[in-house]
């Protein structure tokens, strides 16, 4: 039997219905469906405080299994199911990590970069995957290290998205000393650094300014937040560098983001950006291509005056 994982960032005015009609269709093509356990726990606790006919659905159904981290998580499963947004996808990232398990993203939330398959498509677009009408968007990540190690980024040291270092506990900037591989490239005096992947192109890194980036583009972009020096531009590099950086700052820590994950840091520390050893797959079909998403999302192609 088939296997697929459920995975979703529960909020209680969500419209699960579309959720029920995804079960339904998993089950009628005879998959086996994992749920994530604290996802799966918050559902039901959901409905049961619901009366709306359609919502007391799930309780219908027999229990499903559960896993709770990436330790739970079957090898064997074929594909994860987000419901969500893109912040879905990127803590579906922790529980998948190198386990090649393909993120179909189910977009329940608002923009949706990652997560480009509308709620209402959710019919028609399992069709296509069930027909295998897809292909893979291959997403590249960044991988951290710090000298000296630090125990609570152990395991989860990677992002789909972006590493940014930030100032702690201060209004003044801070100092990022940054080299690629051992060239000496350019200190920072800024608020933060970011180093985003191409797929991050459209996260923070825009926000300050940063290029968009094909998505399977080779490359990191180098973007400082808010720099003292306006010559200072973001900057695109080819990921097989390393980039080392070293903060100073009037503080004794600093922050470093991994995605939504915040660490503090103490100002020795060093940090190491380089490629992950793994990517992740994201499902895609044909109405919902990077391009496409762009024209949707960020209205190209499209003038009010014509």
């Amino acid at each position: 039997m088939k296997k697929a994982a459920i995975y979703g960032y529960y909020r209680q005015e969500k419209p699960f219905s579309y959720l029920l009609l995804l079960l339904d269709i998993l089950i009628k093509n005879d998959y086996e469906i994992i749920f994530q356990k604290d996802f799966y726990e918050k559902l039901k606790q959901h409905k049961k405080r619901m009366h709306d006919q359609d919502e007391l659905l799930l309780l219908s159904y027999p229990e499903f299994a559960t896993f709770k981290n990436y330790e739970d998580l079957p090898d064997d499963v074929e594909v994860m199911f987000t419901y969500g947004g893109d912040g879905t996808i990127l803590r579906a990232v922790t529980f998948i990590r190198d386990k090649d398990i393909p993120i179909f993203g189910i977009n329940a939330g608002r923009l949706g970069f990652l997560a480009t398959i509308q709620k209402e498509a959710i019919e028609r677009s399992l069709k296509e995957y069930l027909q295998g009408n897809y292909t893979f968007s291959q997403r590249n990540l960044v991988q951290v290290e710090t000298d000296p190690p630090v125990k609570e980024i152990n395991g989860l040291n990677f992002a789909l998205n972006e590493l940014v270092i930030n100032r702690k506990n201060t209004t003044a900037m801070i100092t990022v000393d940054t080299w690629l591989d051992d060239e000496y490239l350019s200190t920072y005096w800024a608020d933060g650094l970011i180093v985003s992947t191409p797929t991050g192109s459209t996260a923070y890194s825009l926000s300050c300014g940063g290029p968009i980036v094909m998505p399977e583009s080779d490359n990191f972009i180098i973007n400082p937040i808010a720099p003292h020096n306006l010559t200072v531009r973001p900057l695109i590099i080819p990921n097989q560098y390393t980039i080392k950086m070293k903060v100073e700052s009037r503080e004794p820590e600093f922050l470093i983001s991994l995605d939504s994950r915040v660490y503090s840091l103490p100002l020795e520390t060093t940090v190491k950006a380089r490629l992950a050893p793994f990517k992740i797959k994201l499902i895609q079909f044909k109405d919902n291509s990077f391009i496409k998403t762009l024209q949707k999302k960020l209205f190209w192609g499209k003038d009010e005056r014509n």
